[in-house]
Protein backbone atom coordinates (compact mmCIF):
# COMPACT_ATOMS: atom_id res chain seq x y z
CA UNK A 1 0.00 0.00 0.00
CA UNK A 2 2.93 2.44 0.76
CA UNK A 3 4.33 2.16 -3.00
CA UNK A 4 0.49 2.69 -4.29
CA UNK A 5 0.38 5.69 -2.46
CA UNK A 6 4.06 7.00 -3.45
CA UNK A 7 4.10 6.27 -7.13
CA UNK A 8 0.55 5.54 -8.97
CA UNK A 9 -1.49 8.23 -9.43
CA UNK A 10 -5.26 6.90 -7.76
CA UNK A 11 -7.02 9.31 -11.02
CA UNK A 12 -5.70 7.42 -13.41
CA UNK A 13 -7.91 5.09 -15.07
CA UNK A 14 -7.27 1.83 -16.28
CA UNK A 15 -9.42 -0.98 -17.78
CA UNK A 16 -10.12 -3.73 -14.91
CA UNK A 17 -10.82 -7.27 -15.64
CA UNK A 18 -14.16 -8.07 -13.62
CA UNK A 19 -15.16 -11.66 -12.89
CA UNK A 20 -13.45 -14.75 -12.20
CA UNK A 21 -11.52 -15.37 -15.39
CA UNK A 22 -11.73 -13.65 -19.17
CA UNK A 23 -13.61 -17.41 -20.20
CA UNK A 24 -16.20 -17.34 -17.80
CA UNK A 25 -20.14 -16.09 -18.47
CA UNK A 26 -19.80 -13.75 -15.63
CA UNK A 27 -16.40 -11.86 -17.07
CA UNK A 28 -16.67 -8.03 -17.93
CA UNK A 29 -14.70 -5.19 -18.63
CA UNK A 30 -15.01 -1.86 -16.49
CA UNK A 31 -13.08 1.76 -16.70
CA UNK A 32 -12.30 2.73 -13.04
CA UNK A 33 -9.93 4.77 -11.41
CA UNK A 34 -6.49 3.36 -10.17
CA UNK A 35 -7.81 4.13 -6.47
CA UNK A 36 -11.00 2.72 -6.97
CA UNK A 37 -9.57 -0.32 -8.43
CA UNK A 38 -7.42 -0.61 -5.50
CA UNK A 39 -10.24 0.30 -3.02
CA UNK A 40 -12.58 -2.10 -4.02
CA UNK A 41 -11.03 -5.08 -6.08
CA UNK A 42 -7.48 -5.18 -4.06
CA UNK A 43 -8.04 -3.78 -0.21
CA UNK A 44 -11.47 -5.08 0.52
CA UNK A 45 -12.31 -7.93 1.48
CA UNK A 46 -15.46 -8.26 -0.33
CA UNK A 47 -14.84 -10.76 -2.85
CA UNK A 48 -15.86 -9.72 -6.18
CA UNK A 49 -12.78 -10.63 -8.24
CA UNK A 50 -11.14 -7.79 -10.27
CA UNK A 51 -7.56 -7.36 -12.24
CA UNK A 52 -5.80 -5.21 -14.00
CA UNK A 53 -4.58 -7.39 -16.78
CA UNK A 54 -2.14 -7.30 -19.60
CA UNK A 55 -1.89 -3.40 -19.14
CA UNK A 56 1.20 -0.95 -19.90
CA UNK A 57 0.66 0.62 -17.05
CA UNK A 58 4.82 1.58 -17.32
CA UNK A 59 3.15 4.00 -20.21
CA UNK A 60 0.71 5.78 -18.39
CA UNK A 61 2.76 6.08 -15.50
CA UNK A 62 5.92 6.45 -16.42
CA UNK A 63 7.47 6.91 -12.94
CA UNK A 64 6.76 3.19 -11.90
CA UNK A 65 9.08 2.19 -14.70
CA UNK A 66 11.95 3.75 -12.05
CA UNK A 67 11.12 0.91 -9.69
CA UNK A 68 11.56 -1.81 -12.07
CA UNK A 69 15.09 -3.21 -13.46
CA UNK A 70 14.88 -4.12 -16.95
CA UNK A 71 16.19 -7.55 -17.61
CA UNK A 72 19.43 -7.68 -19.66
CA UNK A 73 18.78 -11.06 -20.44
CA UNK A 74 16.21 -10.22 -23.35
CA UNK A 75 18.52 -7.73 -25.02
CA UNK A 76 20.59 -11.13 -26.20
CA UNK A 77 17.58 -11.66 -28.40
CA UNK A 78 15.29 -8.50 -29.36
CA UNK A 79 16.29 -4.49 -29.51
CA UNK A 80 12.45 -4.55 -27.75
CA UNK A 81 10.41 -6.03 -25.55
CA UNK A 82 6.46 -5.60 -24.70
CA UNK A 83 6.13 -4.95 -21.07
CA UNK A 84 2.56 -5.98 -19.42
CA UNK A 85 1.39 -5.41 -15.82
CA UNK A 86 -0.64 -7.45 -13.92
CA UNK A 87 -2.09 -6.21 -10.42
CA UNK A 88 -4.88 -7.94 -8.28
CA UNK A 89 -6.04 -9.52 -5.10
CA UNK A 90 -6.23 -13.46 -4.66
CA UNK A 91 -7.68 -15.57 -6.63
CA UNK A 92 -7.55 -13.65 -9.86
CA UNK A 93 -6.92 -16.30 -12.58
CA UNK A 94 -5.39 -16.75 -16.37
CA UNK A 95 -6.96 -19.86 -17.63
CA UNK A 96 -4.85 -22.03 -19.55
CA UNK A 97 -3.52 -20.54 -22.59
CA UNK A 98 -0.57 -20.25 -24.63
CA UNK A 99 1.11 -17.00 -25.44
CA UNK A 100 2.71 -15.94 -29.26
CA UNK A 101 5.73 -14.28 -27.84
CA UNK A 102 8.31 -15.79 -25.57
CA UNK A 103 7.65 -14.38 -21.74
CA UNK A 104 9.94 -13.68 -18.70
CA UNK A 105 7.43 -13.47 -16.02
CA UNK A 106 8.58 -11.24 -13.25
CA UNK A 107 7.09 -11.69 -10.03
CA UNK A 108 7.68 -8.26 -8.09
CA UNK A 109 4.91 -8.61 -5.10
CA UNK A 110 2.88 -11.42 -3.84
CA UNK A 111 2.53 -15.33 -4.57
CA UNK A 112 1.29 -17.02 -7.84
CA UNK A 113 1.31 -20.55 -8.90
CA UNK A 114 1.57 -22.01 -12.52
CA UNK A 115 0.49 -25.23 -14.08
CA UNK A 116 2.56 -25.29 -17.33
CA UNK A 117 2.61 -27.61 -20.28
CA UNK A 118 5.28 -27.91 -23.17
CA UNK A 119 3.64 -27.06 -26.40
CA UNK A 120 0.78 -29.56 -26.93
CA UNK A 121 -0.43 -29.20 -30.15
CA UNK A 122 -4.11 -29.08 -29.03
CA UNK A 123 -5.22 -28.14 -25.57
CA UNK A 124 -8.74 -28.26 -26.71
CA UNK A 125 -8.56 -24.60 -27.89
CA UNK A 126 -11.71 -22.73 -28.69
CA UNK A 127 -12.76 -22.49 -31.93
CA UNK A 128 -13.23 -19.14 -31.99
CA UNK A 129 -10.09 -16.79 -33.38
CA UNK A 130 -10.24 -14.16 -30.46
CA UNK A 131 -9.70 -16.98 -27.88
CA UNK A 132 -8.16 -19.85 -29.77
CA UNK A 133 -4.97 -19.48 -28.05
CA UNK A 134 -7.40 -20.18 -25.14
CA UNK A 135 -8.28 -24.06 -24.01
CA UNK A 136 -11.48 -24.67 -22.97
CA UNK A 137 -10.11 -27.06 -20.23
CA UNK A 138 -10.00 -25.91 -16.44
CA UNK A 139 -6.73 -27.81 -15.35
CA UNK A 140 -7.74 -27.45 -11.49
CA UNK A 141 -10.31 -29.54 -12.12
CA UNK A 142 -10.00 -31.91 -15.49
CA UNK A 143 -8.13 -34.42 -16.27
CA UNK A 144 -5.31 -33.46 -18.56
CA UNK A 145 -2.89 -36.59 -19.18
CA UNK A 146 -0.15 -34.49 -20.66
CA UNK A 147 3.38 -33.90 -18.44
CA UNK A 148 2.14 -30.76 -16.30
CA UNK A 149 4.94 -28.41 -14.48
CA UNK A 150 3.95 -26.96 -11.68
CA UNK A 151 5.82 -23.92 -10.61
CA UNK A 152 5.11 -21.23 -7.60
CA UNK A 153 6.79 -18.11 -7.46
CA UNK A 154 6.96 -15.44 -4.91
CA UNK A 155 8.67 -11.58 -4.73
CA UNK A 156 12.07 -11.28 -6.89
CA UNK A 157 11.05 -14.52 -9.06
CA UNK A 158 11.47 -14.90 -12.77
CA UNK A 159 10.01 -17.64 -14.81
CA UNK A 160 10.74 -18.13 -18.51
CA UNK A 161 7.78 -19.17 -20.68
CA UNK A 162 8.92 -20.55 -23.91
CA UNK A 163 6.93 -19.43 -26.94
CA UNK A 164 3.64 -21.44 -27.61
CA UNK A 165 3.93 -22.99 -23.78
CA UNK A 166 0.54 -23.84 -22.28
CA UNK A 167 0.00 -22.27 -18.83
CA UNK A 168 -2.56 -21.25 -16.03
CA UNK A 169 -1.82 -18.68 -13.71
CA UNK A 170 -3.37 -18.06 -10.11
CA UNK A 171 -2.86 -15.47 -7.59
CA UNK A 172 -2.60 -16.95 -3.89
CA UNK A 173 -2.25 -13.24 -2.68
CA UNK A 174 -2.50 -9.95 -3.88
CA UNK A 175 0.36 -9.48 -6.23
CA UNK A 176 1.96 -7.55 -9.01
CA UNK A 177 3.82 -8.74 -11.93
CA UNK A 178 5.30 -7.82 -14.91
CA UNK A 179 5.85 -9.69 -18.07
CA UNK A 180 8.41 -8.71 -20.58
CA UNK A 181 7.35 -10.43 -24.37
CA UNK A 182 9.09 -10.70 -26.74
CA UNK A 183 9.67 -11.95 -30.28
CA UNK A 184 12.89 -13.94 -31.87
CA UNK A 185 14.85 -11.89 -33.79
CA UNK A 186 18.32 -12.69 -34.93
CA UNK A 187 21.05 -9.90 -33.48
Amino acid sequence: KQWYQRRVRGDRTVPVEVGSSYTSSNWTQKLMTMENFVKEHVCSSDKSVGYLAQFDLFHHIPSLRDDITPLDYISLFTESSVDQCWFGPAGTVSPLHHDRYHNLFCQIHGHKRFIMFDRVESMAAHESTLLSNTSQLDVETDFIEEQAWYVELGPGDVLYIPLHWWHHVRSLSVSFSVSQWWKESVK
